[in-house]
């Protein structure tokens, strides 16, 4: 079995000064995929996740203080790619790929769009042409685990409020119909797989205590490509763990 958990830390040196490495050594997950590391290599606790046992991978983007993901394995990985080679997405850190035997793992941040219509447009562009290369990666790598931010509530259960949030980035009819054929097109949701019926969020705004009153978001997601889905033993949010504005999501898988 695999123990995976994906979890945008918003900062990767705020959350390790808040417990982060003290909380992965506890839990000792296999794979951990983080987003939002605002941080280059050479600023990362490298020493302190190395202790814990982890071959480390990064992809910063090259504005400072902005975007990036790494992934931490137990394992180290047969390959290693960093980006999907388009530049404008690589330039901001967004996509870290992984081989494990015939098993590719992606750590992905997807861009937000809740700063205007400018970055709203290059959200739009990112899952037309991230669905378009995932295309064309599933041929030569069918078993596809796919992690990370994707900056979207899929359905009216994965949002605390979705008749006001209905003009919102993140809970577009647009966005959520991306999800729909994304999950269409040979991925399966591995939370909401197992748990059809159970409400859990991700992420919580700052502002009126939000996460205390579980006033929050799904936009977290590990699709797994559906060759894989009989594998998934478990899927949940890890609520307790608070190290940032979002939540770990955990998955067992039995690769």
């Amino acid at each position: 079995m695999t123990k995976i958990i994906s979890y945008n830390v918003n900062g990767i040196r705020a959350a390790t000064n808040k417990g982060l490495l003290t909380w992965i050594n506890e839990n000792d997950f296999d794979i951990v995929s983080v987003q939002e590391i605002k941080a280059m290599k050479e600023q990362a606790p490298l020493a302190l996740i190395e202790e814990l046992g982890y071959h480390h991978y990064w992809h910063s983007a090259e504005k400072k203080g902005y975007s990036g993901v790494a992934t931490f394995s137990k394992k180290e990985p047969d390959n290693v790619v960093i980006g999907c080679g388009i530049e404008k997405y690589d330039r901001e850190g967004r996509i870290l790929r992984t081989d494990f035997g015939d098993t590719t793992l992606l750590n992905c941040y997807f861009p937000s769009g809740t700063t205007g219509d400018i970055r709203q447009d290059f959200k739009y562009e990112f899952l037309n042409d991230f669905f378009n290369w995932i295309e064309n990666l599933k041929k030569e790598r069918p078993n596809l685990i796919i992690v990370g931010d994707y900056n979207i509530a899929h359905t009216e259960m994965d949002i605390h409020n979705p008749k006001s949030n209905k003009n919102s980035s993140g809970f577009l009819p647009e966005e959520r119909a991306w999800m729909t054929k994304w999950f269409e097109s040979g991925f399966t949701d591995a939370f909401r797989h197992l748990n059809p019926e159970l409400v859990q969020y991700s992420w919580w705004s700052f502002r009126a205590n939000a996460r205390a009153n579980n006033k929050g978001w799904r936009i977290d997601y590990q699709s797994v490509s559906n060759p894989l889905k009989d594998k998934i033993k478990q899927s949940f949010q890890i609520k307790d763990a608070v190290h940032s504005d979002h939540c770990p999501v955990f998955m067992e898988i039995d690769i």
